[in-house]
Order: C-alpha cells, then sequence, then structure tokens
C-alpha cells in the first residue's frame, strides 16, 4: 500500500528575518560600492607615486687607527617626496639602517609626516659613530678607499606611505630604499647617484 506524504502546516518566515536579510543585504551593497570608488581613486592618481630618496650626503669625518678603531661622522638628507597633483600623502615607519662593510652605524627613524601635493620634505640626519671595530680585512678596504679617494656606506630600509582617496578609504603601500652612498673621502663630498625608493 503506497504511503501518503503529508505535509504539515507551513511556517511564515518571521518580519525580524526578512528585517535582518535586507540590512545585511544593504551592507554588502554599500562595501561593494565604496570598494568600487577606492579603487577607481586609486586609478586616478596612481601615476604619481610617492617615494623617498637621499637627496644629498657628506662626509664630515672619516678616522682609523692601528688598532682597527674606526671613527665616522656623515649627514644624510633623506627626501619624502608627493608628485601627485591631486591627493596628500603620509609618510610613516620610516626607518633606513646605515652601515660599513656590514657594520651597522646608525638607524635613520622618522615617525609621521604630512607631505601635501607637488611638495617634498627633507629630514636632515646626523650621524657620529666612534670607535667601531674593524676586522682586518675592513681596515685594508677603509686604506684602499683612501688611496682611491671613493668609499661606499650602504643606505637600507624602507618607509610606509598613504594616500587619502576621498572620504571613504585610503592606499597604503611600502617604499623600499637600497643603495651605496660614495663619498670622496679627500674632502667628504657626496658622490651623486640614484639613491631611490621610486620606480624605473
Amino acid at each position: 500500500m503506497p504511503r501518503t506524504l503529508r505535509h504539515g502546516p507551513q511556517r511564515r518566515t518571521h518580519p525580524l528575518v526578512w528585517f535582518l536579510a535586507v540590512i545585511c543585504t544593504i551592507i554588502a551593497v554599500a562595501i561593494i560600492i565604496a570598494g568600487m570608488v577606492v579603487f577607481v581613486g586609486y586609478l586616478v592618481i596612481h601615476p604619481r607615486v610617492p617615494f623617498i630618496s637621499v637627496a644629498n650626503a657628506h662626509l664630515h669625518l672619516l678616522d682609523n687607527d692601528l688598532a682597527g678603531l674606526l671613527q665616522t661622522q656623515i649627514s644624510v638628507t633623506v627626501r619624502a617626496e608627493n608628485d601627485n597633483q591631486k591627493a596628500d600623502a603620509t609618510f610613516s615607519d620610516i626607518r633606513l639602517t646605515l652601515s660599513f662593510q656590514g657594520i651597522k652605524i646608525a638607524y635613520l627613524v622618522a615617525g609621521q609626516i604630512e607631505v601635501s601635493k607637488k611638495k617634498s620634505m627633507d629630514l636632515n640626519y646626523v650621524v657620529q659613530s666612534s670607535s667601531i671595530p674593524l676586522n682586518p680585512d675592513q681596515m685594508d678596504e677603509v686604506d684602499f678607499s683612501r688611496k682611491r679617494n671613493v668609499i661606499s656606506f650602504e643606505l637600507k630600509g624602507s618607509a610606509r606611505a598613504m594616500w587619502r582617496v576621498g572620504p571613504l578609504g585610503s592606499v597604503k603601500f611600502w617604499n623600499h630604499l637600497n643603495c651605496m652612498l660614495k663619498f670622496h673621502p679627500s674632502n667628504g663630498t657626496y658622490i651623486h647617484s640614484r639613491c631611490s625608493s621610486k620606480s624605473k
């Protein structure tokens, strides 16, 4: 004997469930629209990415003794530049390391700075370090650098940059700097070269 399927009385969906569904839909649509606005704004200002670079430097002191201790004083001007015509930029978490032959001499750091559109800001650092112990190979490198009148220091690090894209969002990314600072030991002048986080 075939079974008869019986259905009980159908329950109506509670109005609160419908209300929550409508609210979730509205929120989802708002998030999508906000994302599109941020994306379009990013495309508009993207061609000009803020960057950091070395604007100038000078070797004030380079002295090493027979015991292998190096004393040096270097000034470095780091420039935070915003070439964009349509958005202000914020730089933060600036942290660069100045080294010689793998020996860390100093950290160049800065907090948050604001750079208006089509503007730049210079950060001036003076690094004074004494009694840096050198091994025999590093001592030979200093002597050789004096003879050829060119000595190199490594500057490496990063900084976070941010654009505000309208009232709804922002675009964040990292600037990475990795270059050699070269000087003439005879007079301390900086040998200018490309030292920038800007893409080639």
